[in-house]
């Protein structure tokens, strides 16, 4: 019997890169989109263009009960990934209210129907290293407290525990990866890796004539998209459900990354790059850096993909997209 898997987010750059590999699994995947979407897929659609025929999309809304409560009980999946959620740390301090209220509220949606309509369902949570913030420790692990420094960072940790609450009251198999950042050519425009990379592109091809940043000293721990989805399917498949921390174990400066980025293109950083105090955040944390051991062990994943190669896939890619005329430009 083909494994069905549902997919919250289906359109990110996560919800795509799963879409794929779990479709090379053999399973029948099903994501749930905004109605929008569905009336724009040019543009809304375009990670997962390329593979729209062997997909099954739901119109529902995170902030809709019934709407997923109905999807769920239309598509009974094994499995479910709930990846979807305003996600931009940097819009989160701008519209504090929603980035809680969907984030939160969808978790709790999803986690609710599935109590309700398929028990027996496996349940996967985006968590993220930005629930540890002002880390007190570092590298952080699954067992370092929490001390979120933002309204998004603060809505992840309450549907963290609310994952928690749901696999010790109602034994659904649920569990939390806590993924460091991850990019890829389909990360979105306004997270600051795609940001260089794009615009880099654009300098490239006489487009742009110079890249604005914030506090490019802050340091992160970058690894490639489609290695972190993996281990989202990994996590599903363990005999007992658990978190862990999936993470490539080192950081990285900003500025790192746009030397690399500019490197890449064959240019010179400094003829180009402005930094803007009104880019810094209102609450920067400390640097992030994850302990993946537990997933090395138990899962057996590893990330392969060094630093310097993401981001010379990231500025490869953006440099074909606006070469060719014949390609949409998201």
């Amino acid at each position: 019997m083909t494994k069905r898997a549902l997919i919250t987010g289906i359109t990110g750059q996560d919800g795509s890169f799963l879409a794929e590999f779990l479709l090379k699994q053999g399973y029948e995947v099903h994501g749930i989109v905004r109605h929008v979407a569905l009336e724009d897929p040019v543009h809304r659609l375009w990670r997962i263009h390329h593979i729209l025929d062997q997909l099954h999309l739901h119109s529902a809304s995170l902030e809709s009960y019934p709407s997923l409560f109905r999807v769920v009980h239309q598509v009974e999946p094994v499995e479910c990934y709930h990846l979807a959620a305003q996600s931009y740390v940097g819009y989160s301090f701008e519209d504090e209210f929603s980035t809680v209220n969907t984030n939160l509220n969808g978790t709790h949606f999803i986690l609710s129907t599935l109590k309700e309509r398929s028990p027996q369902c496996r349940f996967y949570f985006a968590a993220t290293s930005e629930m540890f913030g002002l880390a007190q420790e570092s590298p952080q692990n699954e067992l370092t407290a929490f001390h979120p420094r933002s309204p998004y960072g603060v809505s992840k940790v309450a549907g963290y525990y609310l994952t928690q609450h749901y696999r010790d009251a109602y034994q659904i198999f649920a569990c939390c990866g806590i993924a460091y950042n991850h990019e890829s050519e389909r990360r979105g425009f306004e997270y600051v890796s795609r940001k260089i990379t794009s615009t880099v592109a654009r300098i490239k091809l006489g487009l742009a004539r110079e890249l604005r940043l914030g506090n490019t000293s802050a340091k992160r721990d970058w690894g490639y998209a489609p290695e972190y989805v993996r281990a989202m399917w990994m996590m599903l498949q363990q005999p007992q459900p658990d978190d862990f921390v999936i993470a490539s174990g080192e950081t990285h400066s900003v500025q790192e990354f746009v030397e690399l980025a500019f490197q890449t293109a064959g240019l010179d950083w400094r003829d180009w790059v402005v930094q803007d105090q009104r880019l810094f955040r209102p609450s920067e944390g400390l640097e992030l850096r994850g302990d993946a051991a537990k997933a090395h062990r138990i899962l057996g994943w590893h990330n392969e993909v060094p630093f310097e190669q993401l981001v010379k896939i990231m500025v490869e890619a953006d440099i074909r997209r606006l070469d060719d005329a014949g390609e949409f430009i998201h």
